[in-house]
């Protein structure tokens, strides 16, 4: 049985249902974070670069500019160009100068950055986290909240 937000936090009490859904969200969106990061670990990837080797791969065999990457990132805190860096000493992209417009940046993921996704196949969407503990009516309703929140 799962452990309540009032028991993961020690906090018996909220000003609100409001402020309780709101920390139950944030804690919950964090633990989450945790349990992909410990998924990714063994592959020596971070979510973000994760994040950002499928936008490549769904734009493969096409490259993507950063902002085209910042734009359809999930986290919009981080820096997209540091993690292309990143990737990029790992061989898993390839970056070169739009030959059309020379301000820009290709960016193009390599065979070796698509094998590494092949072998990461499941991991992705929660699969392997609490999730799974949802009916898909339940994630349906969820997403629906979810999406309210936004509105």
């Amino acid at each position: 049985m799962a452990m309540k937000i009032e028991e993961e936090i020690k906090q018996s009490a909220f000003q609100s249902e409001y402020q309780k859904a709101y920390i139950n969200l944030v804690y919950t969106s964090g633990w989450l974070g945790q349990e992909q990061a410990a998924l990714f670990k063994p592959y020596g990837l971070t979510l973000p670069q994760f994040n950002i080797l499928r936008i490549l791969r769904g734009q493969y065999p096409k490259p993507a500019t950063v902002s085209l990457l910042i734009e359809r990132m999930l986290d919009k805190t981080s820096n997209a160009s540091r993690i292309v860096d990143k990737l990029e000493a790992k061989g898993l992209v390839t970056r070169k100068q739009c030959p059309e417009d020379r301000r820009t940046v290709d960016v193009l993921i390599t065979d070796k950055g698509l094998a590494l996704l092949e072998q990461m196949n499941g991991l992705e969407g929660g699969t392997r986290t609490g999730i799974r503990n949802l009916t898909e009516q339940e994630a349906q309703e969820l997403n629906r909240l979810l999406d309210k929140i936004r509105d």
